[in-house]
C-alpha cells in the first residue's frame, strides 16, 4: 500500500454506481471508524424513479456494506434532485 488509510472519503461522482464507487474505495483506504460524505445525483442513478427512492436505495447499498448512515440532507432548493449522506465505516461490525 502506498498510501495509509484515511479519515474521510468525500465523493461527488456522476455515475449510476455512485455507492458502489464509495464502498468500493472505503474498503481499501478509509479506516476503520472513518467517514463518508457522498453527494447522490438522482438523476445520474436512475431518472426514471422519484430522487427520493433513489436516496433510499444508495442508502441501503451502503448500509449493506458496513457504512452505517449518519445523515442525510436533500441540496434543495440550490441543487435540484442532489442529496448529500455522510456515513461511518465499521468494518469490523
Amino acid at each position: 500500500m502506498l498510501i495509509s488509510t484515511v479519515d474521510v472519503i468525500s465523493t461527488d461522482i456522476a455515475q449510476p454506481d455512485q455507492a458502489r464507487i464509495v464502498i468500493h474505495n472505503a474498503q481499501y483506504f478509509l479506516k476503520d471508524g472513518g467517514h463518508v460524505v457522498i453527494s447522490i445525483k438522482a438523476s445520474c442513478v436512475d431518472s426514471t424513479i422519484a430522487p427520493s427512492v433513489v436516496f433510499s436505495q444508495e442508502v441501503q447499498t451502503l448500509r449493506a456494506s458496513k457504512l452505517k448512515p449518519i445523515a442525510q440532507i436533500t441540496l434543495e432548493p440550490y441543487e435540484r434532485d442532489h442529496a448529500m449522506v455522510t456515513a461511518q465505516y465499521l468494518r469490523h461490525q
